[in-house]
């Protein structure tokens, strides 16, 4: 059921930093084989620290941890997508709800497990899902934990888009396309804006998005996407 591993996790932010670094990489998709997404944190995997538990501990593990993971996805220059398989739990719920776009396969489905074990959902849970749904409806998966079918979910506004098994793959590698022909220094700043406008108030919102096209209009992207529609042609965006 694909539970995450420290040195999985590890890899995956590794693999989102270097996709924010390289101009090849357009778009990233992240799905799983098996029949689940991923059944949150195995802990197992975890180093082992050694010594008596302090107060600190835990908080320190879970910022450096699960909050780095989840801000991993959030901060990635590149969109990005997530196809989910099947069952997406804890960790692994919010891996999903951190992308910028959500697939889901018929059979898969959203569990805010921590309550179960009695914890307090992290990883971004608390964050992402008032944000995602409403402060109700996400206290009421988050106090029950009960399991999301994947067309709820998406009748709640969890996901995107819902298709059959079969066509995860490749409804997935078409978005993917589709963004990599795009403007992909757009597509970032348009990311860092919608992200960060959750947050803040008009002025500051509007003052971003006024720097953020100051900046946009100095690629090579913004100059053809203009040229483009002045020629009366299809743009060819580089991502540059």
């Amino acid at each position: 059921m694909n539970a995450v591993t420290w040195d999985q996790r590890e890899r995956i932010m590794a693999l989102l930093s270097a996709a924010s670094s390289d101009p090849t990489v357009r778009a990233v998709v992240i799905t799983a084989t098996g029949k689940g997404f991923c059944a949150g944190a195995d802990l197992r995997g975890s180093p082992d620290t050694g010594g008596e538990r302090v107060a600190g501990d835990v908080a320190r593990m879970i910022r450096q941890g699960a909050q780095r993971f989840i801000a991993s996805v959030m901060d990635c220059e590149k969109p990005v997508i997530a196809a989910v398989n099947g069952t997406a739990a804890g960790i692994g719920a919010h891996l999903a709800l951190a992308c910028d776009l959500v697939l889901a396969s018929e059979s898969a489905k959203f569990i805010e497990v921590f309550v179960r074990r009695g914890l307090v959902p992290d990883g971004g849970g608390a964050y992402l899902l008032p944000r995602l749904i409403g402060p109700q409806r996400a206290k009421e998966l988050m106090f029950f934990g009960d399991s999301v079918p994947a067309a709820e979910a998406e009748r709640l506004g969890l996901v995107n888009r819902v298709v059959p098994a079969a066509d995860l793959e490749k409804t997935a590698r078409a978005w993917a396309e589709r963004l990599a022909q795009g403007p992909t220094r757009a597509i970032a700043m348009t990311k860092q804006l919608v992200n960060a406008s959750l947050d803040v108030d008009r002025t500051t919102a509007f003052a971003a998005e006024a720097t953020a096209q100051e900046i946009n209009m100095t690629t090579r992207d913004a100059n053809e996407g203009v040229a483009s529609f002045v020629e009366r042609r299809s743009p060819s965006y580089e991502g540059r």
